[in-house]
């Protein structure tokens, strides 16, 4: 067994209906087994200059079940030959919407331009199940270990502080 399967059978697959709507191009589709994301395909020749973004059709509409969503995600291998992301990632696929998918890409280069031609694997698409939320409004939150920290507030990012980098240099002697 190359990949893990459920010994359970839990977690098969989803019913999703599809409406080709070029069709000389494929359904979404897995490459490998085990894969989260189905390729999406661009029915267009498209040529995004450095910077520029641009709306690209996907030749299908889907219906999914009451209570999962499709995520548009970008494609690894273009953001990181190309620079090639989706501006909105992840988009969001509701159940109810009943249009094509388009995805909103983006040549995040600032030289090259970059083409694609009409069939090229543009995005992935990842159908998950989604839980509907119940807001309350209320005076005060219930404390929590993090609280209002947010925006980098863990660290990691921190530039170093010139005052302390120029004394740890010249508290350093040689050996």
């Amino acid at each position: 067994m190359t990949t893990w399967e459920d010994p359970a059978g839990a977690g098969g697959p989803v019913e999703v209906l599809v409406r080709r709507l070029d069709p000389d191009l494929p359904l979404p589709a897995y490459a490998h087994p085990g894969d989260a994301g189905a390729d999406l395909v661009t029915t267009q020749d498209v040529v995004l200059e450095p910077g520029q973004r641009a709306m690209v059709p996907t030749g299908v509409a889907i219906a999914l079940p009451a209570g999962y969503a499709a995520f548009v995600h970008p494609r690894s291998g273009l953001a990181h030959r190309f620079g090639v992301g989706v501006v909105n990632a992840p988009g969001t696929v509701d159940a109810g919407y009943r249009g094509e998918i388009k995805v909103l890409l983006v040549n995040h280069d600032r030289t090259d331009t970059v083409r694609l031609r009409r069939g090229d694997r543009i995005a992935q698409l990842v159908v998950q199940r989604v839980e509907r939320a119940r807001f309350h409004e209320v005076e005060l939150l219930p404390g929590s270990a993090r609280g209002e920290g947010g925006h980098g507030s863990t660290g990691g990012f921190e530039a170093p502080d010139p005052q302390t980098a120029q004394t740890d240099q010249t508290t350093k002697t040689e050996v």
